[in-house]
């Protein structure tokens, strides 16, 4: 597994990504140019996760850089092909590791959707924990809000 930064040349395979159906549950309405917009634009680092030379994800950080709540927030999606492998635990610790350790942040924030048991799983491997529920915090594919569950992950907690 392999995190680089995305260029342009990566919209095509990340669009693919974001709207295979498994993952479009998760990241309605993504667009090409969306996506375009990850890659060239702030404040996400928007970084494609490789998997034996193919793109298998997304994965993009945040940074909140005022210095009474200096913190940094991480998104991913991978392909259905690439989920339930370790893949996408792989990519969270790493990338946590480099926000934490290379970046000197204290604490890292994720926000799944609160019925996104297998993303819940996946972070809680890597040393997230469940902070509270955000009532009807994102809309839905199907235009209804629904439920985050916000985590956080202390340079302490980061699991090995």
């Amino acid at each position: 597994m392999v995190l680089r930064p995305a260029t342009l040349d990566d919209v095509d395979a990340l669009h693919a990504v974001l709207t295979a159906p498994e993952v479009a549950r998760w990241w309605p309405n993504e667009t090409r140019a969306t996506v375009e917009r990850y890659v060239t634009g702030a404040p996400e680092h928007t970084f494609v996760v490789e998997h034996d030379g193919a793109t298998i994800g997304i994965i993009q950080y945040w940074e909140e850089d005022e210095a009474d709540y200096r913190h940094a927030g991480i998104d991913i999606a991978l392909h259905p092909r690439a989920q339930d492998v370790g893949l996408g635990t792989d990519s969270v610790r790493a990338m946590a590791r480099y926000l934490l350790h290379d970046r000197a942040h204290h604490r890292v924030t994720i926000d799944p959707a609160a019925d996104n048991a297998r993303a819940i799983r996946c972070y809680e491997k890597v040393g997230f924990r469940p902070v509270g529920v955000m009532r009807e915090y994102e809309r839905g594919a199907d235009g209804s809000f629904h439920d985050g569950l916000l985590m956080d992950l202390l340079a302490r907690d980061l699991s090995d």
